[in-house]
């Protein structure tokens, strides 16, 4: 057993979706979330920085925040550097691609399933290869969403403006009858009813959150990393951005664990 805490980091805000999940899950362990708010949004960065910036995260949360497991709850990093981090560092580290994957699958009835993420994200490959990885090789339409992630990176959750984007960008898999689409981005469930109401009911809208926490806690089974006792402290939340926006924006989207804001410096 092992009390350390587990480690989260996104470019943002859409990792919220994963820690609170987390939290929902597994009550005795300690979360330290870090969100990289001065370099987001990650998707339409080169891979080669996004690596670098998902290194240098890990590097603080295994060196100096002492985590016992990092989760990558950023789905860009996640398609560049995940297997990286993996080699370069001991703890365990888990992504959210292969998890939604698996849930969009399960959930689809006609077998037409849409994935949305970043550009980047998209581009990487990542969710295809997970997808044939998971047999899951035929009916899956792949669609980038570029603009999504600034409208939650500035609280723009719904309104006409996003609405007309959706429209725009999720048109193609309308057209294809898609009857399960996979959110292949940490922020995109806090669009979830804007994406819910362009697709239609009938759409069933998958969150990797909740089958990533899933995962975190058959591998703290799996390798005796769990909790023996509740955790005493606060879950902690870190920004490289500003950390008052921070805590204002993180509070309505995960809740009153999210107290307060620690600031966090990374390389430029």
């Amino acid at each position: 057993m092992n009390d350390r805490p587990i480690g989260v980091f996104d470019s943002g805000f859409g990792g919220l979706t994963v820690a609170r999940a987390l939290i929902d899950l597994l009550g005795d362990e300690e979360i330290i979330y870090v969100g990289d708010t001065a370099r987001y949004p990650y998707g339409p960065r080169p891979a080669a920085e996004v690596r670098r910036f998902s290194r240098e995260i890990a590097e603080h949360l295994v060196r100096v925040e002492d985590v016992k497991m990092i989760v990558v709850a950023c789905n860009t990093a996640a398609a560049v550097a995940l297997d990286e981090l993996r080699y370069d560092f001991e703890v365990p580290v888990v992504g959210v691609i292969e998890p939604g994957v698996r849930a969009a699958a399960a959930a689809t009835r006609n077998g037409e399933i849409g994935v949305i993420g970043t550009t980047g994200t998209i581009a990487s490959g990542a969710y295809q290869r997970a997808a044939a990885a998971l047999h899951v090789t035929t009916g899956v339409h792949f669609t980038a969403c570029p603009g999504f992630v600034e409208f939650v990176e500035r609280g723009e959750l719904d309104g006409d403006s996003v609405h007309v984007l959706a429209e725009r960008l999720l048109s193609p898999l309308r057209e294809a009858g898609v009857d399960t689409l996979l959110l292949g981005c940490t922020h995109y469930p806090f669009l979830a009813r804007t994406i819910g109401d362009v697709m239609g009911r009938e759409v069933v809208l998958v969150s990797s959150a909740e089958e990533t926490a899933f995962d975190v806690r058959a591998i703290l089974n799996s390798t005796g990393l769990g909790r023996r006792t509740p955790a005493k402290r606060a879950h902690r939340f870190l920004s490289s951005g500003d950390t008052s926006w921070f805590s204002t924006m993180g509070r309505r989207l995960l809740g009153p664990e999210l107290a307060a804001a620690e600031a966090v410096t990374f390389g430029a």
